[in-house]
């Protein structure tokens, strides 16, 4: 596995021709992996003839900067796990060359980047769009992948590359799950011991069907806080708060 540290370094890859003539499948993170990411490489290495993770904890997409400070780092394991999978390249920038301009560039979006997430996270999908524009210019990948775990962020990247006639196709990707049928999340390291235990309660609840608003009183009676319960785009979306720790998860309808 290659790493790159720079754009510029990158950059000079591309235009070396190394990568010329050559499918590459990209996967965007910002470290803490588990399956689900590994699934997205996996996917990324069938259907190119290369693939590149980046791992970039990026802070602008963190409303509550105690979020970003507690995020979980495990960039050791990261790259441990990254080799055994076979990735090609890791692209591993720092906050100095992908933000030169101090983030006073960047992407909004005003219709769907309002709701759900974006109702209880401002300025959240901005730094995420914005990054992930900043990412696909920089590694120029003919597909990029995405987990449906976040769907409405899968939405807005689908939407903005649309809308801004990006050459890169972005690629939904399953949601991975636990064998007691929670979704993987780098936030799941977050939890106590008590917590995970009854994280699984969550997507069961969401899944059993019923208004939004029986849905979100289940939640509360099983010890969960609901922050919101939706349905959208053929889904039903849910977030909650255990703790100090929000998740998020969504089934379709």
């Amino acid at each position: 596995m290659r790493i790159i540290r720079s754009a510029k370094a990158w950059l000079r890859l591309r235009k070396g021709g190394a990568l010329r003539e050559r499918s590459l499948g990209f996967v965007p993170t910002m470290g803490a992996l588990h399956e689900g990411h590994l699934s997205l490489l996996r996917r990324a290495k069938r259907e190119n003839d290369a693939a590149v993770v980046s791992i970039f904890l990026n802070p602008t997409q963190f409303n509550d900067k105690k979020d970003l400070l507690k995020y979980p780092k495990t960039l050791r394991a990261d790259m441990r796990a990254l080799e055994a999978e076979g990735a090609d390249f890791l692209f591993l920038p720092d906050y100095r060359g992908m933000y030169p301009d101090g983030y006073r560039y960047r992407v909004s979006e005003t219709g769907e980047s309002s709701l759900l997430c974006g109702a209880f996270r401002p300025g959240h999908f901005d730094g995420v769009l914005t990054v992930v524009m900043k990412l696909l210019n920089i590694v120029g990948a003919s597909r990029a992948y995405f987990g449906e775990k976040d769907y409405q962020q899968y939405e807005l990247i689908k939407g903005m590359a649309a809308a801004f006639f990006m050459a890169t196709r972005i690629v939904p990707c399953s949601i991975v799950r636990e064998p007691d049928g929670l979704a993987m999340s780098s936030r799941n390291a977050l939890l106590t011991s008590a917590q995970r235990r009854l994280a699984p309660s969550f997507g069961r609840i969401l899944s059993a069907g019923g208004t939004p608003g029986a849905i979100k009183r289940r939640l509360s009676a099983a010890g969960l806080e609901p922050e919101y319960v939706e349905e959208r785009w053929g889904r039903r979306f849910g977030a909650v708060k255990l703790g100090r720790t929000r998740l998020i998860d969504n089934v379709k309808i």
